[in-house]
């Protein structure tokens, strides 16, 4: 019990809890430590001390907080009531109405709603009362309980009275509990300065608690259980929540007892990690000081360099304007020029004169234009010289540590599964930039009893990835996270891929016979076919619909299938008018290569053995062809097709992005031609591409 102090303290006055009352939100507070609280909110609460004709009362014998605070007057307290407060403790002060107390729980920061009655409709916390006391007694820091009624100097307390609420002397109990009266039928008691009831009382009624509501999670008594309030509440007995609770903490309690090696290994790493987190918070102070100091550096730097070139500029200017003045200086009456010009005028001998003349008549002339178009060498404004740093400052205002990539999100109109699965992404509009990803996969078993190792793509660079070696007809979960210099982000909501039921065959588009190059065209790559617009289009367009006759432009691949499975894909235009996909016996194409193109059409000759109604089906006799009809963005269904309920119709369902068509030869040399779809889930939803 040493060890569970902390266990018994109150969050408010950091001592013992005395008489605590167990909170909503299941903490526990001093019942005089809420009243504070309260006063200090602005609510009215009443004495959370025993009645005063209790010796518990006495100003004693209340708490050392309580004697400190100054006792509200008489005429304040009828100011108070008259003004609409009531009997319950937690009235708010100047509301008429009755309203709800809120109760900020020191322990969880957080507001607990009291209802009306304020600190009266909680329970007072028995069983922590009964902790404390022990705890007390086993660490001997009791003091002595002394006499509540002995004149000073006081005796020691030796006996204790529930009813009376106060601790006795052998000689005050005899004084105060007289023979012959109803006091004298009192049980003494050992002293204490906290009285509880024997039994939990409920705070409404006073009644003892004989139920539990568990859709309140309250004690409740008979008179609770019959109100409104608890009308269709699942109630049980008392003794029931006491069994189960008790059982329950029972398990809990021995689960953590065994484990006990796991809480220290835990405890060993929360150290480990409380070290390196006070070395790499000290590293991470560092760095942002070098770089702070970087900045100051190339700052000064740059702030020296600046006004060296104001210096500069201001010395050449300087000496500008005081070669200026020297000039004119010299242009005055008294100064050398003028008095050596008139020196010179003096001279009789005219070579020599015009030799000396000469040379100063160019300094005339120049003193002379100098003062006729007068103005200064230099400007005295330096207006080119001023610094706009308003970027910079936004830059410095921005500067902030970077934070990880959010959680990227998976492109479905770009994601797909094929013989590989092309995975693509993006990262939300404002979120931070991201270095590399890194991509997990694994594959999702339902009869597996455990999940698989997820396998890693590390340092992808780029927002799409291709992912290889993958096993035919089976479900694979994906997901992605981005990488900067602050480490990992979140990863991406998970996506499901179906990879094909069979493998992929490849092959090209066979361009040497079975259509007219008038009406079609082959892309150079073999991939792709598209209509020629035209003449033969046109015609081949008023042939179907001004008779039963069909222009047949048949592309067929370059790969014959002889055995096994096989799967392939392929996309139709939303637009297109009329095209069969599937697959067809290689006797038979033959034969149609040899009759001209344009020829009754299969649906409208009862002879030909081509009801539309084989399609996309299995029949008794394998079908020469067996073709899935689309059209303007619209597959038709036969009456057979497992498809047809999700039209009301019956007849067509939406064309998706991609068809897949899968061939299993060795199945009773049956053709089937089946629409595959392509379902990719992300969070549950599953959504048909």
């Amino acid at each position: 019990m040493k060890n569970m102090e902390r266990e018994l303290v109150c969050p408010v006055c950091k001592e013992m809890y005395k008489q605590p009352l167990a909170l909503p939100c299941m903490h526990n507070v001093c019942h005089v430590c809420a009243s504070e609280v309260l006063l200090q909110h602005g609510y009215l609460c009443c004495d959370p001390t025993s009645e005063p004709s209790s010796p518990a009362a006495t100003p004693a014998t209340r708490s050392p907080r309580l004697g400190r605070r100054g006792v509200p007057k008489p005429d304040r307290l009828d100011r108070l009531l008259k003004s609409g407060f009531g009997t319950y403790p937690g009235r708010k002060r100047g509301t008429v109405h009755p309203q709800t107390i809120s109760f900020p729980c020191p322990a969880c920061q957080r507001d607990i709603d009291l209802g009306e009655r304020g600190l009266g409709s909680l329970f007072r916390n028995l069983t922590l009362e009964r902790v404390v006391e022990r705890y007390r007694q086993t660490i001997n820091i009791s003091a002595a309980i002394m006499c509540q009624f002995c004149k000073p100097p006081q005796l020691e307390a030796t006996k204790g009275c529930t009813e009376c609420k106060s601790s006795f002397c052998n000689e005050c109990f005899k004084l105060y509990h007289p023979w012959g009266t109803q006091k004298a039928q009192h049980e003494p008691t050992p002293p204490t300065l906290t009285f509880r009831p024997k039994g939990l009382m409920c705070p409404e009624h006073k009644e003892e608690v004989t139920h539990y509501c568990k859709t309140c999670q309250r004690l409740v008594c008979q008179l609770c259980r019959v109100r409104r309030t608890h009308t269709s509440h699942k109630i049980t007995p008392v003794l029931s929540a006491y069994q189960a609770l008790r059982e329950k903490l029972t398990k809990s309690l021995a689960y953590i007892l065994s484990s006990q090696d796991t809480v220290q290994t835990q405890i060993a790493e929360l150290e480990e990690t409380v070290k390196h987190t006070e070395v790499n918070g000290s590293q991470a102070k560092e760095e942002v000081s070098q770089l702070i100091q970087g900045l100051c550096s190339m700052l000064e730097e740059k702030r020296a360099s600046l006004l060296q070139a104001i210096e500069e500029c201001q010395q050449e200017r300087l000496a500008s304007l005081h070669y200026q003045i020297q000039e004119h200086q010299a242009m005055l009456e008294n100064s050398g020029m003028v008095g050596y010009a008139q020196e010179v005028l003096k001279e009789t001998d005219h070579p020599c004169f015009v030799q000396a003349a000469k040379q100063l008549h160019n300094r005339i002339l120049r003193a002379t234009d100098s003062l006729q178009s007068f103005r200064p060498a230099a400007t005295a404004s330096f207006s080119h010289f001023q610094l706009d740093v308003s970027r910079e400052l936004k830059l410095l205002t921005d500067l902030a540590f970077i934070k990880v990539p959010e959680a990227p999100v998976i492109d479905t109109q770009r994601t797909y599964a094929y013989d590989q699965i092309f995975l693509c992404w993006r990262l939300p509009q404002h979120s931070p930039p991201a270095w590399h990803y890194t991509v997990e996969y694994r594959k999702t078993d339902a009869k597996a009893k455990g999940l698989k190792l997820w396998q890693r793509r590390e340092e992808v660079r780029g927002t799409s990835a291709l992912v290889e070696y993958l096993d035919t007809d089976s479900v694979y979960v994906l997901r992605v996270k981005g990488c900067n210099k602050a480490g990992f982000g979140e990863y991406s909501e998970d996506i499901y891929l179906h990879t094909p039921p069979a493998p992929v065959l490849n092959f090209f588009l066979d361009n040497r016979w079975g259509f007219n190059r008038d009406r079609l065209a082959i892309s150079k790559d073999q991939r792709a076919v598209r209509s020629v617009p035209g003449i033969p289009m046109l015609f081949a367009a008023e042939r179907l619909m001004t008779s039963c006759h069909l222009s047949i432009d048949l592309v067929i691949g370059d790969v014959a299938i002889t055995q096994g499975k096989s799967y392939w894909a392929c996309c139709v235009d939303p637009s297109s008018y009329l095209v069969k996909v599937g697959v067809g016996l290689e006797s038979k194409l033959q034969e149609w290569f040899q009759v001209p193109q344009d020829v009754v059409s299969p649906r409208y000759d009862p002879d030909s053995g081509h009801d539309s109604g084989a399609e996309d089906t299995t029949v008794d006799a394998p079908p020469p062809y067996a073709f899935l009809t689309i059209g303007m963005g619209k597959i038709l269904l036969s009456h057979g097709s497992a498809f047809t309920s999700r039209d009301p119709n019956g007849c067509t369902v939406p064309l998706p992005p991609r068809i897949g068509i899968c061939l299993d030869y060795e199945q009773g040399k049956e053709l089937v031609a089946n629409k595959q779809e392509r379902k990719v889930t992300i969070g549950g939803f599953a959504k048909l591409d």
